[in-house]
């Protein structure tokens, strides 16, 4: 049953980012913990992995990666790769596994209650940001670094962030920029900054290969399915539905 309960986790999530693009670290390492009884740790470092792959192969999917600008994900990869370090030497410190868990979950809980309304008031902030932009190219460079380290922390701590926040951040920072090539440069620094903060949980024993496996068998063939149903819901009710439940499992989760 458990196996069972693994492929089906991956199956939802997977057809979720598949279908709206975000919510793979914000539904998966909940599902682990609350559903599958996981170690927060081995959840965090299991799924890291499994974000990374999952993201690599639904954008190949969906092939809507647009012309990269490097120079700003080398300003977020200048922040996010400190971010990483300090969070997981922090991890590697803390002193009792009861600590760990506690501290992990804690921090996956507001990191959802975080990124609940970032996906919910996405539309919001950009018209804001476009209305009273005020940014100039250095303090948007500077901001862009913080960023990076903010996601840095966040996803080493939580699997959580590097997709929507980093969405609803970079929407902000750059608001002239096509959202083709803000979904471009969100995703070539996930990919890296998944994988580099879950080779760290790796080195560190906290990825379950077994349940890895499981899920991406069932996450795959769900990823490919909900790329079949890009545009059969509508944009807004996406974004409402995936935002709520997010909303719910970061209270859960406190």
């Amino acid at each position: 049953m458990n196996d069972i309960a693994y492929i089906l986790s991956g199956a939802l999530v997977g057809f979720l980012v598949g279908m709206t693009g975000v919510g793979g670290g914000s539904l998966m390492t909940p599902l682990l913990i609350l559903l599958c009884g996981v170690h927060p740790k081995a959840a965090v470092g299991t799924d890291l992995i499994y974000a990374a792959i999952t993201k690599l192969f639904g954008t190949v999917l969906h092939r809507r990666c647009g012309p990269v600008r490097w120079s700003i994900v080398l300003w977020m990869m200048g922040g996010s790769l400190p971010g990483v370090a300090v969070a997981l030497l922090w991890l590697r410190h803390i002193g009792s596994p009861q600590e760990m868990a506690y501290i992990i979950r804690i921090s996956l809980g507001v990191c959802l209650l975080i990124t609940a309304p970032a996906i919910l008031f996405r539309p919001v902030l950009q018209k804001w940001v476009l209305k009273h932009h005020v940014n100039g190219p250095l303090r948007s460079r500077i901001f862009t670094v913080i960023l990076g380290f903010v996601l840095g922390c966040m996803v080493s701590l939580s699997s959580v962030g590097a997709g929507a926040i980093g969405m609803a951040v970079l929407v902000m920072l750059y608001p002239t920029l096509p959202l083709r090539e803000l979904v471009a440069i969100d995703i070539a620094h996930a990919i890296p900054l998944t994988l580099i903060a879950g080779a760290g949980h790796w080195v560190e024993g906290d990825v379950v290969v077994p349940t890895l496996l499981l899920l991406l068998s069932g996450s795959l063939p769900g990823i490919w399915l909900g790329t079949q149903c890009v545009g059969r819901c509508p944009e807004r009710w996406q974004r409402w539905i995936l935002g709520s439940l997010l909303f719910i499992i970061g209270l859960k989760m406190v």
